[in-house]
Order: C-alpha cells, then structure tokens, then sequence
C-alpha cells in the first residue's frame, strides 16, 4: 500500500497513468485516428481536441470511468484493493474502503468485475484440462432438490495444468445447463484444439471431442472429492471459490451476476504469481472495456 500511495497518491500521478495506459504511444483520436491535437487544461478535467475533426475527449471518455464525479485517486485505490484482495472484496467493504456511498461503491465494484471479465475472455484453456459441473445457489424451502433447484446457476469449472501437473489458468463460465449444445458452445469458446480433457464421466462433456480436444473419463462412483487424486486441483479450486464467494459476499442475485463474480475470481487466480504489477494490469483492462453505463450493469444478461 505505501508503494501504491507513493506511485498514484496524487490527482496528476493518477492522471498521467491514465493517459499512458490509453495511448502509449501518444493521443490518437477516437473519431478519425489523427495525433495531431491540443490540450485543454481547466479545472474540471484535462482534455484532448483533434485538431483534425476537432473533437474534445477527456481522460476518462470511452472508459468504465467516463462522466465519473469521483476523483481518480478513488478508482485507483478502487482498483488496487480489488486486484490485491485474495478472496475478493464486497460492494460494502469497498464502500468503507473509499468513504463513498454504497450505490457508488457496487457501480466501482461491477464495472471493475465487468473489465475482468472482458479480459478473461480473451484467453483458452491449453494442454491438460480438468473440468466439472458446479453450481451457485442452493435449495429454496420447499424447493426441487439437487441439480434440479430452481435458485441453483450452473457453471462449467476448468482448470489447465502445467507440464509438473500444478494449475495454470481457471476458467468458470455460467452455462443454461449441463447438455450436450451447452458444453460444445462452451469448448468453442474455451478450449484451445488439442487439449486433453479429463472429467467425470457426465454425459454432456463428450462434447469437447467436437472442437478437437481429447476427452478422458474418471468414473466417481460416490467417492468424495479427497479421494480422487485426478480432479486435486479442480476441486482445490471449487473449494477456494466456495470460501470466497460464503465468506466475502455471503449472496448475491446469483443468476443475473454470476458470470462478473465468476470471472473476478479467474482473473484474479490467473494472475496470482504477479501481483506487483495487477492494478497496472487492470487500468489497462478499464480503460479497454468500453463505457459501462449503470442501466447496462442492472441488466446483466442471464446465461442463458
């Protein structure tokens, strides 16, 4: 933290970050594409104008932070306490964190959650592969029990393992069920042709034969997870993920935000070893997600 406050612990520190991690290699106009430009200095923001199509673009324009009100020392604290925080950090804790309201700390926290997603989406799963079928959620009172429970989001659990077998990247994507159409979609889009898949035995993970991975089988037969020493990290994760998400968030509207909450844990497990240079890492990534108005972030889409 005192590394962090000396590097962004100013309004012009925070600023110039900014700028670098939009255009490294200096101004270029979202409209037309021109350097050429002027500044514009007040006291309310600084700003570029294309001397070209004249446009003016702030710091923060096309980011998850454009028309902020808020400082940028507080999204730069936002964002360091939400890449270094292991377990994650609530809406709540986030609020106490930066002495802002509760409305504005969730916005904060489900625009970063949302620019670790966008990031997440661009990476495959490579080499050897275990994979499971999850949930969030449980049973409601008087609710259908198991896999059949109405409050119960499914989700696909997929962890790639190094050449010694210890993890390297987690995947954790909501899926509309565990069927045949849902995994093959899911493959597509997770899974680099080549892998070797290693699972259960549930019918619909075959799938991943369709976009040329192998696929090997382990039948459970009732054993508990402790003894199966070919899904150890699998469940190691799952069981990280479980005392995160319980500990740390307690609930949330499972079915609307899973795939943010999901995808912040990935992002932050997938980067575990280098956590020095996250929040850099993570500026990039908001400053690359695009716009996030609130009325986007209410209607989270449901994986279905």
């Amino acid at each position: 933290m005192p590394e962090f406050l000396a590097q962004y612990g100013t309004e012009e520190q925070c600023a110039a970050a900014l700028e670098l991690a939009r255009w490294p290699d200096g101004f270029r106009c979202p409209r037309c594409g021109s350097a050429a430009h002027g500044v514009i200095q007040d006291d309310r923001a600084k700003r570029f104008q294309c001397k070209t199509c004249r446009r003016q673009t702030s710091l923060t324009a096309g980011t998850v932070m454009e028309a902020t009100k808020l400082p940028l020392t507080t999204w730069f604290l936002a964002i360091y306490l939400l890449s270094q925080a292991k377990t994650g950090l609530s809406a709540l804790a986030l609020m106490r964190q930066l002495g802002v309201s509760y409305p504005t700390a969730w916005r904060i926290h489900h625009k970063l959650m949302t620019a670790m997603g966008k990031r997440e989406e661009r990476y495959r799963l490579q080499g050897a592969v275990q994979i499971d079928d999850a949930y969030l959620g449980g049973e409601r009172s008087g609710g259908k029990t198991g896999r059949g429970s109405e409050n119960k989001v499914p989700f696909v659990a997929a962890v790639s393992l190094t050449e010694d077998e210890h993890p390297l990247r987690v995947k954790l994507t909501p899926v509309p069920g565990f069927t045949f159409r849902a995994l093959w979609d899911w493959s597509r889009q997770n899974l680099a042709p080549g892998c070797t898949v290693y699972s259960d035995g549930l019918a619909c993970f075959n799938a991943v034969t369709m976009t040329g991975c192998a696929h090997q089988t382990t039948v459970v037969g009732g054993r508990k997870p402790k003894d199966l020493p070919e899904f150890q990290w699998i469940n190691t994760v799952l069981g990280n993920l479980k005392t995160s998400l319980s500990g740390t968030y307690h609930a949330f509207a499972f079915s609307k935000y899973a795939a943010r909450y999901l995808a912040a844990f990935a992002y932050r497990f997938n980067r575990r070893f280098d956590l020095a240079t996250l929040p850099q890492r993570l500026l990039i990534a908001v400053v690359h997600c695009g716009r996030r108005p609130e009325h986007e972030l209410r209607l989270a889409e449901h994986s279905c």
